[in-house]
Protein backbone atom coordinates (compact mmCIF):
# COMPACT_ATOMS: atom_id res chain seq x y z
CA UNK A 1 0.00 0.00 0.00
CA UNK A 2 0.96 3.64 -0.46
CA UNK A 3 1.06 5.35 2.93
CA UNK A 4 1.77 8.96 3.88
CA UNK A 5 3.02 9.73 7.40
CA UNK A 6 2.66 13.37 8.45
CA UNK A 7 5.14 14.03 11.25
CA UNK A 8 8.63 12.59 11.56
CA UNK A 9 8.89 12.46 15.33
CA UNK A 10 9.29 9.34 17.45
CA UNK A 11 5.84 7.94 16.57
CA UNK A 12 6.35 8.68 12.88
CA UNK A 13 9.78 7.03 12.95
CA UNK A 14 8.48 3.92 14.70
CA UNK A 15 5.62 3.66 12.22
CA UNK A 16 7.90 4.19 9.25
CA UNK A 17 10.20 1.37 10.33
CA UNK A 18 7.31 -1.03 10.88
CA UNK A 19 5.52 -0.21 7.64
CA UNK A 20 8.69 -0.44 5.56
CA UNK A 21 9.41 -3.78 7.21
CA UNK A 22 5.99 -4.99 6.08
CA UNK A 23 6.62 -3.96 2.49
CA UNK A 24 4.63 -0.71 2.11
CA UNK A 25 5.57 2.38 0.09
CA UNK A 26 6.03 5.18 2.63
CA UNK A 27 6.19 8.95 2.16
CA UNK A 28 7.13 11.22 5.07
CA UNK A 29 5.95 14.84 5.34
CA UNK A 30 7.57 17.12 7.92
CA UNK A 31 8.63 20.75 8.25
CA UNK A 32 12.07 19.88 9.70
CA UNK A 33 14.57 19.40 6.85
CA UNK A 34 17.32 17.95 9.05
CA UNK A 35 15.20 15.08 10.33
CA UNK A 36 13.86 14.34 6.85
CA UNK A 37 17.34 14.25 5.34
CA UNK A 38 18.62 11.87 8.01
CA UNK A 39 15.76 9.44 7.42
CA UNK A 40 16.06 9.64 3.62
CA UNK A 41 19.70 8.52 3.89
CA UNK A 42 18.87 5.70 6.30
CA UNK A 43 15.55 4.43 4.91
CA UNK A 44 13.98 3.89 1.51
CA UNK A 45 11.33 6.61 1.79
CA UNK A 46 10.22 9.65 -0.16
CA UNK A 47 10.43 12.82 1.96
CA UNK A 48 8.45 16.02 1.49
CA UNK A 49 9.37 19.16 3.42
CA UNK A 50 6.42 21.35 4.35
CA UNK A 51 3.32 21.84 6.44
CA UNK A 52 1.42 18.55 6.22
CA UNK A 53 -1.94 20.34 6.58
CA UNK A 54 -1.49 22.27 3.32
CA UNK A 55 -2.68 21.12 -0.08
CA UNK A 56 0.71 21.93 -1.61
CA UNK A 57 2.60 19.54 0.69
CA UNK A 58 -0.03 16.83 0.26
CA UNK A 59 0.14 17.18 -3.55
CA UNK A 60 3.92 16.75 -3.40
CA UNK A 61 3.34 13.61 -1.33
CA UNK A 62 1.00 12.38 -4.10
CA UNK A 63 -2.01 12.11 -1.81
CA UNK A 64 -4.28 11.40 -4.79
CA UNK A 65 -2.61 7.98 -5.22
CA UNK A 66 -2.27 7.14 -1.52
CA UNK A 67 -4.26 4.47 0.31
CA UNK A 68 -3.73 5.78 3.85
CA UNK A 69 -2.62 8.97 5.58
CA UNK A 70 -1.41 8.92 9.20
CA UNK A 71 -1.25 12.35 10.84
CA UNK A 72 1.11 12.12 13.80
CA UNK A 73 2.57 15.61 14.20
CA UNK A 74 2.95 17.13 17.65
CA UNK A 75 -0.15 19.35 17.21
CA UNK A 76 -3.65 17.84 17.38
CA UNK A 77 -5.14 20.66 15.33
CA UNK A 78 -2.67 20.15 12.47
CA UNK A 79 -3.38 16.41 12.53
CA UNK A 80 -7.14 17.00 12.24
CA UNK A 81 -6.77 19.62 9.50
CA UNK A 82 -4.33 17.37 7.65
CA UNK A 83 -6.83 14.50 7.59
CA UNK A 84 -9.71 16.79 6.58
CA UNK A 85 -7.70 18.31 3.74
CA UNK A 86 -6.33 14.98 2.51
CA UNK A 87 -9.80 13.42 2.51
CA UNK A 88 -11.06 16.33 0.41
CA UNK A 89 -8.28 15.68 -2.11
CA UNK A 90 -8.80 11.88 -2.20
CA UNK A 91 -12.26 10.65 -1.27
CA UNK A 92 -11.23 6.98 -0.99
CA UNK A 93 -8.33 7.72 1.37
CA UNK A 94 -8.23 6.17 4.85
CA UNK A 95 -7.08 8.66 7.49
CA UNK A 96 -5.76 8.23 11.03
CA UNK A 97 -5.15 11.17 13.37
CA UNK A 98 -3.22 11.21 16.61
CA UNK A 99 -5.24 13.38 19.01
CA UNK A 100 -3.95 13.71 22.57
CA UNK A 101 -6.04 16.49 24.08
CA UNK A 102 -8.98 15.02 26.06
CA UNK A 103 -10.93 18.24 25.45
CA UNK A 104 -11.52 17.08 21.87
CA UNK A 105 -13.10 13.74 22.78
CA UNK A 106 -16.70 14.88 22.37
CA UNK A 107 -16.06 16.65 19.05
CA UNK A 108 -14.23 13.66 17.62
CA UNK A 109 -17.14 11.39 18.46
CA UNK A 110 -19.77 13.76 17.08
CA UNK A 111 -17.83 14.96 13.99
CA UNK A 112 -15.82 11.93 12.95
CA UNK A 113 -17.52 11.67 9.56
CA UNK A 114 -17.28 15.41 8.83
CA UNK A 115 -13.57 15.36 9.72
CA UNK A 116 -12.97 12.47 7.34
CA UNK A 117 -11.44 10.26 10.03
CA UNK A 118 -11.14 6.50 9.74
CA UNK A 119 -9.54 6.25 13.18
CA UNK A 120 -8.26 8.45 15.98
CA UNK A 121 -5.63 7.38 18.46
CA UNK A 122 -4.59 8.81 21.81
CA UNK A 123 -1.20 7.47 22.98
CA UNK A 124 -1.75 8.57 26.58
CA UNK A 125 -5.17 6.90 26.79
CA UNK A 126 -3.72 3.71 25.29
CA UNK A 127 -0.89 3.77 27.84
CA UNK A 128 -3.36 4.24 30.72
CA UNK A 129 -5.34 1.22 29.54
CA UNK A 130 -2.17 -0.86 29.28
CA UNK A 131 -1.01 0.10 32.78
CA UNK A 132 -4.45 -0.62 34.27
CA UNK A 133 -4.32 -4.02 32.53
CA UNK A 134 -0.94 -4.74 34.15
CA UNK A 135 -2.06 -3.67 37.62
CA UNK A 136 -4.92 -6.19 37.53
CA UNK A 137 -2.32 -9.01 37.62
CA UNK A 138 0.77 -7.46 39.25
CA UNK A 139 2.78 -10.69 38.97
CA UNK A 140 3.04 -10.23 35.19
CA UNK A 141 5.61 -7.96 33.57
CA UNK A 142 3.79 -8.04 30.24
CA UNK A 143 0.32 -8.93 28.96
CA UNK A 144 -1.10 -9.23 25.42
CA UNK A 145 -4.59 -10.49 24.56
CA UNK A 146 -5.64 -12.60 21.58
CA UNK A 147 -8.74 -14.46 20.37
CA UNK A 148 -11.06 -11.65 21.56
CA UNK A 149 -9.54 -11.75 25.04
CA UNK A 150 -9.87 -15.52 25.55
CA UNK A 151 -6.12 -16.18 25.51
CA UNK A 152 -3.13 -14.14 26.69
CA UNK A 153 0.62 -14.16 26.36
CA UNK A 154 2.08 -13.02 29.68
CA UNK A 155 5.65 -12.21 30.66
CA UNK A 156 7.25 -13.55 33.86
CA UNK A 157 10.71 -13.43 35.40
CA UNK A 158 12.35 -16.55 36.82
CA UNK A 159 13.72 -15.27 40.11
CA UNK A 160 16.14 -17.01 42.45
CA UNK A 161 14.27 -19.67 44.40
CA UNK A 162 11.38 -19.71 41.92
CA UNK A 163 9.57 -23.01 41.40
CA UNK A 164 10.54 -22.64 37.75
CA UNK A 165 14.28 -22.42 38.28
CA UNK A 166 16.02 -25.44 36.77
CA UNK A 167 12.76 -26.88 35.36
CA UNK A 168 12.70 -28.40 31.88
CA UNK A 169 9.66 -27.24 29.94
CA UNK A 170 8.27 -30.74 29.43
CA UNK A 171 7.88 -30.85 33.24
CA UNK A 172 6.05 -27.53 33.45
CA UNK A 173 2.54 -28.97 33.74
CA UNK A 174 3.45 -30.72 37.00
CA UNK A 175 4.05 -27.29 38.55
CA UNK A 176 1.55 -25.09 36.69
CA UNK A 177 -1.31 -27.61 36.86
CA UNK A 178 -2.96 -25.76 33.96
CA UNK A 179 -2.28 -26.15 30.25
CA UNK A 180 0.22 -23.46 29.22
CA UNK A 181 2.93 -23.13 26.61
CA UNK A 182 6.21 -21.24 27.02
CA UNK A 183 6.53 -19.66 23.58
CA UNK A 184 9.66 -17.53 24.05
CA UNK A 185 12.50 -17.12 26.54
CA UNK A 186 14.64 -13.99 26.82
CA UNK A 187 18.04 -14.80 28.33
CA UNK A 188 20.90 -12.30 28.48
CA UNK A 189 19.37 -10.22 25.70
CA UNK A 190 18.83 -13.15 23.32
CA UNK A 191 15.47 -14.70 22.56
CA UNK A 192 14.89 -18.44 22.10
CA UNK A 193 11.83 -20.30 20.82
CA UNK A 194 12.21 -23.28 23.18
CA UNK A 195 11.37 -26.97 22.87
CA UNK A 196 10.39 -29.36 25.67
CA UNK A 197 13.97 -30.04 26.71
CA UNK A 198 14.75 -26.36 27.34
CA UNK A 199 15.71 -25.78 30.98
CA UNK A 200 14.80 -22.51 32.70
CA UNK A 201 17.40 -20.54 34.64
CA UNK A 202 17.39 -17.74 37.16
CA UNK A 203 17.05 -14.40 35.40
CA UNK A 204 15.14 -15.75 32.40
CA UNK A 205 12.16 -13.77 31.20
CA UNK A 206 9.59 -16.19 29.85
CA UNK A 207 6.52 -15.53 27.73
CA UNK A 208 3.69 -17.93 28.41
CA UNK A 209 0.54 -18.61 26.40
CA UNK A 210 -2.45 -19.43 28.61
CA UNK A 211 -6.21 -19.20 28.62
CA UNK A 212 -7.33 -15.95 30.24
CA UNK A 213 -9.55 -17.85 32.69
CA UNK A 214 -6.48 -19.77 33.94
CA UNK A 215 -4.24 -16.78 34.73
CA UNK A 216 -5.13 -16.54 38.41
CA UNK A 217 -4.65 -20.28 38.91
CA UNK A 218 -1.33 -20.16 37.04
CA UNK A 219 0.00 -17.45 39.36
CA UNK A 220 -1.12 -19.35 42.44
CA UNK A 221 0.38 -22.68 41.35
CA UNK A 222 3.70 -21.09 40.38
CA UNK A 223 3.90 -19.46 43.80
CA UNK A 224 4.39 -15.97 42.37
CA UNK A 225 1.13 -14.38 43.44
CA UNK A 226 1.69 -10.81 44.60
CA UNK A 227 -0.71 -9.04 46.88
CA UNK A 228 -3.66 -7.47 45.13
CA UNK A 229 -3.11 -3.84 44.23
CA UNK A 230 -5.26 -1.58 46.40
CA UNK A 231 -3.09 1.53 46.94
CA UNK A 232 -1.43 3.12 43.90
CA UNK A 233 1.00 6.04 43.85
CA UNK A 234 1.35 7.94 40.56
CA UNK A 235 4.38 10.22 40.16
CA UNK A 236 3.63 12.82 37.50
CA UNK A 237 0.21 14.26 36.78
CA UNK A 238 0.02 14.37 32.98
CA UNK A 239 -2.67 12.97 30.71
CA UNK A 240 -1.72 9.34 31.41
CA UNK A 241 -2.09 9.89 35.15
CA UNK A 242 -5.48 11.52 34.64
CA UNK A 243 -6.82 8.68 32.46
CA UNK A 244 -5.29 5.99 34.68
CA UNK A 245 -6.55 7.54 37.92
CA UNK A 246 -10.10 7.61 36.52
CA UNK A 247 -9.97 3.86 35.86
CA UNK A 248 -8.33 3.01 39.17
CA UNK A 249 -10.83 5.08 41.15
CA UNK A 250 -13.77 3.54 39.27
CA UNK A 251 -12.35 0.11 40.22
CA UNK A 252 -12.39 1.11 43.90
CA UNK A 253 -8.64 1.58 44.38
CA UNK A 254 -6.94 4.26 46.45
CA UNK A 255 -4.96 6.70 44.28
CA UNK A 256 -2.34 9.30 45.22
CA UNK A 257 -0.89 11.59 42.54
CA UNK A 258 2.30 13.60 43.07
CA UNK A 259 2.60 16.58 40.72
CA UNK A 260 4.98 19.55 41.03
CA UNK A 261 3.18 22.01 38.72
CA UNK A 262 0.68 23.99 40.84
CA UNK A 263 -1.79 24.62 38.00
CA UNK A 264 -1.79 20.98 36.95
CA UNK A 265 -2.12 19.80 40.56
CA UNK A 266 -5.11 22.11 41.00
CA UNK A 267 -6.72 20.74 37.82
CA UNK A 268 -6.26 17.15 39.02
CA UNK A 269 -7.66 17.93 42.46
CA UNK A 270 -10.73 19.59 40.97
CA UNK A 271 -11.42 16.88 38.38
CA UNK A 272 -10.46 13.82 40.46
CA UNK A 273 -12.03 14.60 43.86
CA UNK A 274 -11.66 10.99 45.07
CA UNK A 275 -7.89 11.01 44.49
CA UNK A 276 -5.30 12.45 46.87
CA UNK A 277 -3.29 15.04 44.93
CA UNK A 278 0.04 16.13 46.43
CA UNK A 279 1.89 19.22 45.22
CA UNK A 280 5.60 18.42 45.27
CA UNK A 281 8.63 16.91 43.57
CA UNK A 282 8.07 13.17 43.11
CA UNK A 283 11.83 12.58 42.87
CA UNK A 284 12.26 13.71 46.50
CA UNK A 285 13.01 10.77 48.76
CA UNK A 286 11.66 12.65 51.77
CA UNK A 287 8.38 13.45 50.02
CA UNK A 288 7.89 9.87 48.83
CA UNK A 289 8.27 8.52 52.35
CA UNK A 290 6.11 11.21 53.86
CA UNK A 291 3.33 10.33 51.40
CA UNK A 292 3.49 6.62 52.16
CA UNK A 293 5.71 4.95 49.55
CA UNK A 294 6.31 2.00 51.88
CA UNK A 295 2.56 1.35 52.16
CA UNK A 296 1.91 1.54 48.40
CA UNK A 297 1.07 -1.66 46.53
CA UNK A 298 2.16 -0.11 43.23
CA UNK A 299 4.17 2.87 42.01
CA UNK A 300 3.77 4.14 38.45
CA UNK A 301 6.42 6.64 37.33
CA UNK A 302 4.84 8.96 34.77
CA UNK A 303 6.94 12.12 34.68
CA UNK A 304 7.93 13.64 31.35
CA UNK A 305 11.59 12.63 31.78
CA UNK A 306 12.51 9.01 31.02
CA UNK A 307 15.64 9.03 33.15
CA UNK A 308 13.71 10.30 36.15
CA UNK A 309 11.08 7.60 35.69
CA UNK A 310 13.74 4.90 35.54
CA UNK A 311 15.51 6.11 38.70
CA UNK A 312 12.19 6.45 40.56
CA UNK A 313 11.17 2.91 39.64
CA UNK A 314 14.52 1.43 40.63
CA UNK A 315 14.31 3.24 43.96
CA UNK A 316 10.74 2.03 44.56
CA UNK A 317 11.91 -1.53 43.90
CA UNK A 318 14.68 -1.22 46.49
CA UNK A 319 12.08 -0.02 49.01
CA UNK A 320 9.99 -3.15 48.49
CA UNK A 321 7.08 -1.72 46.49
CA UNK A 322 5.42 -4.91 45.13
CA UNK A 323 4.52 -3.62 41.67
CA UNK A 324 6.40 -1.00 39.66
CA UNK A 325 5.50 0.36 36.22
CA UNK A 326 7.79 2.69 34.24
CA UNK A 327 6.77 4.93 31.37
CA UNK A 328 9.42 5.59 28.73
CA UNK A 329 9.17 7.73 25.60
CA UNK A 330 12.51 7.02 23.95
CA UNK A 331 11.99 3.70 22.21
CA UNK A 332 15.57 2.53 22.75
CA UNK A 333 15.17 2.84 26.54
CA UNK A 334 12.47 0.18 26.66
CA UNK A 335 15.08 -2.37 25.54
CA UNK A 336 18.18 -0.85 27.16
CA UNK A 337 16.85 -1.16 30.71
CA UNK A 338 15.12 -4.53 30.46
CA UNK A 339 17.53 -6.15 32.93
CA UNK A 340 17.22 -3.38 35.51
CA UNK A 341 14.63 -3.50 38.27
CA UNK A 342 12.17 -1.07 36.71
CA UNK A 343 9.21 -3.47 36.65
CA UNK A 344 6.89 -3.31 33.64
CA UNK A 345 7.89 -0.88 30.92
CA UNK A 346 5.19 0.97 28.98
CA UNK A 347 5.91 3.15 25.95
CA UNK A 348 2.97 5.28 24.73
CA UNK A 349 4.65 5.78 21.38
CA UNK A 350 5.19 2.04 20.82
CA UNK A 351 1.56 1.37 21.74
CA UNK A 352 0.42 4.06 19.33
CA UNK A 353 2.57 2.63 16.56
CA UNK A 354 1.33 -0.91 17.19
CA UNK A 355 -2.35 0.11 17.09
CA UNK A 356 -1.93 1.98 13.81
CA UNK A 357 0.04 -0.90 12.27
CA UNK A 358 -2.83 -3.22 13.26
CA UNK A 359 -5.29 -1.00 11.37
CA UNK A 360 -3.01 -1.06 8.31
CA UNK A 361 -3.00 -4.85 8.35
CA UNK A 362 -6.78 -4.95 8.56
CA UNK A 363 -6.94 -2.94 5.30
CA UNK A 364 -5.05 -5.61 3.39
CA UNK A 365 -7.10 -8.29 1.69
CA UNK A 366 -4.49 -11.03 1.89
CA UNK A 367 -5.61 -14.63 2.27
CA UNK A 368 -4.68 -16.20 5.59
CA UNK A 369 -3.78 -12.67 6.61
CA UNK A 370 -2.31 -11.50 9.87
CA UNK A 371 -4.98 -10.04 12.17
CA UNK A 372 -2.92 -8.70 15.07
CA UNK A 373 0.75 -8.45 15.95
CA UNK A 374 2.27 -7.77 19.38
CA UNK A 375 6.03 -7.39 19.89
CA UNK A 376 7.26 -9.48 22.85
CA UNK A 377 10.63 -10.15 24.45
CA UNK A 378 11.56 -6.46 24.13
CA UNK A 379 10.90 -6.47 20.42
CA UNK A 380 13.11 -9.47 19.61
CA UNK A 381 10.08 -11.66 18.83
CA UNK A 382 6.49 -11.14 17.74
CA UNK A 383 3.22 -12.86 18.60
CA UNK A 384 0.87 -12.87 15.62
CA UNK A 385 -2.75 -13.88 15.17
CA UNK A 386 -4.02 -15.32 11.86
CA UNK A 387 -7.36 -16.47 10.52
CA UNK A 388 -7.13 -19.82 8.72
CA UNK A 389 -8.88 -19.93 5.34
CA UNK A 390 -8.72 -22.36 2.43
CA UNK A 391 -5.48 -20.83 1.16
CA UNK A 392 -3.49 -21.78 4.28
CA UNK A 393 -1.31 -24.87 3.84
CA UNK A 394 -1.22 -27.97 6.08
CA UNK A 395 -4.79 -27.70 7.42
CA UNK A 396 -5.65 -30.85 9.36
CA UNK A 397 -1.97 -31.86 9.63
CA UNK A 398 -0.62 -32.62 13.14
CA UNK A 399 1.68 -29.80 14.17
CA UNK A 400 4.58 -32.19 14.65
CA UNK A 401 4.42 -32.80 10.88
CA UNK A 402 3.99 -29.14 9.81
CA UNK A 403 7.27 -27.81 8.33
CA UNK A 404 7.51 -24.58 10.30
CA UNK A 405 10.49 -22.34 9.67
CA UNK A 406 13.15 -22.25 12.40
CA UNK A 407 12.20 -19.65 15.00
CA UNK A 408 8.44 -20.22 14.71
CA UNK A 409 6.08 -21.80 17.25
CA UNK A 410 2.28 -22.15 17.06
CA UNK A 411 1.15 -21.38 20.60
CA UNK A 412 -2.65 -21.29 20.44
CA UNK A 413 -5.58 -22.43 18.26
CA UNK A 414 -9.10 -21.05 18.73
CA UNK A 415 -12.00 -23.00 17.24
CA UNK A 416 -15.69 -22.11 17.57
CA UNK A 417 -15.02 -20.14 20.74
CA UNK A 418 -12.88 -22.86 22.36
CA UNK A 419 -9.19 -22.26 23.03
CA UNK A 420 -6.62 -25.01 22.46
CA UNK A 421 -3.09 -24.80 23.90
CA UNK A 422 -1.60 -27.14 21.31
CA UNK A 423 0.80 -30.06 21.39
CA UNK A 424 2.33 -32.03 18.53
CA UNK A 425 -0.91 -33.92 17.83
CA UNK A 426 -3.02 -30.76 17.50
CA UNK A 427 -3.98 -29.32 14.12
CA UNK A 428 -5.73 -26.25 12.74
CA UNK A 429 -8.71 -26.17 10.36
CA UNK A 430 -10.44 -23.67 8.10
CA UNK A 431 -12.19 -21.05 10.23
CA UNK A 432 -9.79 -21.33 13.18
CA UNK A 433 -7.68 -18.47 14.46
CA UNK A 434 -4.06 -19.29 15.23
CA UNK A 435 -1.52 -17.48 17.39
CA UNK A 436 2.10 -17.99 16.39
CA UNK A 437 5.31 -16.65 17.90
CA UNK A 438 8.21 -15.85 15.60
CA UNK A 439 11.76 -14.53 15.74
CA UNK A 440 11.97 -14.26 11.95
CA UNK A 441 13.66 -11.17 10.58
CA UNK A 442 11.83 -11.35 7.26
CA UNK A 443 8.30 -9.84 7.17
CA UNK A 444 5.41 -12.16 8.01
CA UNK A 445 2.24 -10.88 6.33
CA UNK A 446 0.22 -14.09 6.05
CA UNK A 447 0.23 -17.48 7.70
CA UNK A 448 1.92 -19.28 4.79
CA UNK A 449 5.01 -17.14 5.44
CA UNK A 450 5.59 -19.29 8.57
CA UNK A 451 6.25 -22.46 6.60
CA UNK A 452 9.44 -23.68 5.00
Amino acid sequence: MKIIIAGDGKVGLALMRQLLYEGHDVTIVDSNPNVLQANMFQYDVLAVQGNAATMDALRQANVAEADLLIAATSADEINLLCCLTAKKMNGRLHTIARVRNPDYTEQLFAMREELGLSMTINPELSAAREIFHLLQFPSFLHRDSFAKGRVEIVGLRVDEGSRLEGVALHQLYKIAQVKVLVCAVLREGRVTIPDGSFQLQKGDRIFVTARAVNLAQLIKNLGIAKQKVRRVMLVGGGHISFYLAQRLLDAGLSVKIIEQNPDRARFLAENLPRAAVVLGDGSSQELLFREGLEEADALVSLTGIDEENIVLSMYAHTQGVPKVVTKVNRLEYSRMFVDLEVGSIVSPKELCSALIARYVRSMQNKTGKILTLHPIAEGTAAAMEFRVDDSVHFRGTPLKDVPLRPGVLISCITRAGSTIIPDGASSYETGDTVVAVSTLEAPVLQMNDLFQ
